[in-house]
């Protein structure tokens, strides 16, 4: 009898003893389709660094010892946040090919996880290319209207979240939005200035690559995409493969693709000679195709300034009599550029 009462003494002292807290944070979960890397980078600026390696069916588990907060990770050139800490568990799954859209967050922190995602796509849904490209302010406002509404529905719908990491979103959510205004308010004032159907501006005798001079007239007759580039651009250098597919798409149509430099020094130490020479290289190199031309003045430029050109990247698009059809076109890049081209029947 008193064994059997020492045994369940035993039982109970076991039983009440509290576990321990970890002293590090346990992070596991899959990346589909999983970059050849097979690396998978946590890291919190240059205070914390840990590289996970993958299975080969991309499938990982590991432990990290963490300062509570939120950190970075990348795989291939894909990223995204995670909250971290200590004794916590978290999981991840995504496919590496659409990283952002079909990442799920389970766990402890999932909430706040899930909701730092997500709040983030969003934007994607009601900003869309469509309401940058050809968007009227009404449709501005109804866009704001609707993704407000998405942000609170996402608060109401992950209600785990700390209030901490909401006032951080709060701000986000606010700055997203100031941005936006800005940019399409530049972008509302070009369309309102430069309609469609006005005679557009034009300019005159800018040198062209292939030699001698091009003038905005010389085109008369054929559908004109202009694009405005500079070599010291990154954006513009980004859009070169997209806009020699959309030349090889629409070749011997009724529509002629002019690319114009506004390079006059920067990039080259302020030397204007250097930058020229810049440009006729890069074409060269590069293999640039369409009519390629320099602009008399840069920035500076007559046409470049009727067109309110302060930024770069920027094409527009005019048709064969020198109207204007939109002066702010869509991108090479952009989906919106060939149904737009292909709404013309060239």
């Amino acid at each position: 009898m008193k064994k059997l009462l020492a045994l369940c003494m035993a039982l109970s002292i076991v039983a009440c003893k509290k576990e321990e807290p970890k002293d590090y944070a346990t992070i596991s979960g899959k990346i589909e389709n999983a970059h050849e890397s097979k690396i998978l980078r946590i890291f919190q600026g240059t205070n914390y660094e840990k590289l996970i390696t993958l299975n080969d069916d991309g499938t990982f588990k590991d432990t990290l010892k963490v300062t509570e907060g939120d950190y970075n990770f990348q795989h291939g050139n894909q990223r995204g946040v995670i909250y971290l800490k200590n004794d916590n568990v978290s999981s991840f799954n995504t496919n590496y090919e659409d990283f952002m859209k079909t990442m799920v967050f389970s766990g402890d922190a999932e909430d706040t996880n899930n909701f730092s995602i997500q709040s983030f796509l969003i934007s994607n849904d009601h900003f869309t290319e469509e309401l940058v490209a050809s968007g009227s302010k009404a449709d501005l406002d109804e866009a704001i209207t609707n993704y407000k509404a998405a942000y609170e529905g996402l608060k109401k719908k992950y209600t785990e979240v700390d209030s901490t990491h909401t006032a951080i979103m709060d701000k986000n959510i606010d700055r997203t939005l100031q941005q936006l205004t800005q940019f399409m308010s530049t972008k509302l004032a070009t369309r309102s200035s430069l309609p469609k159907g006005s005679p557009s501006p034009t300019f005159v005798n800018y040198e062209n690559f292939a030699g001698g001079n091009t003038s905005l007239s010389d085109l008369k007759g054929k559908y004109v995409y202009i694009d405005i580039w500079a070599t010291w651009c990154g954006p513009c250098i980004k859009e070169v493969p997209s806009l020699k597919k959309i030349e090889k798409q629409f070749e011997g149509k009724n529509i002629e693709f002019v690319s114009i430099s506004v390079d006059e020094g920067r990039g080259y130490k302020g030397d204007a000679r250097a930058a020229y020479l810049g440009w006729k290289k890069m074409v060269a190199n590069k293999e640039l195709g369409g009519i390629q031309l320099f602009a008399d003045n840069g920035f500076r430029s007559d046409f470049i300034q009727a067109y309110q050109i302060s930024g770069i990247p920027r094409f527009i698009l005019l048709d064969p009599q020198g109207n204007i059809v939109n002066a702010d076109a869509p991108r090479p890049s952009s989906p919106q550029l060939v149904e737009l081209l292909n709404t013309l029947k060239l």
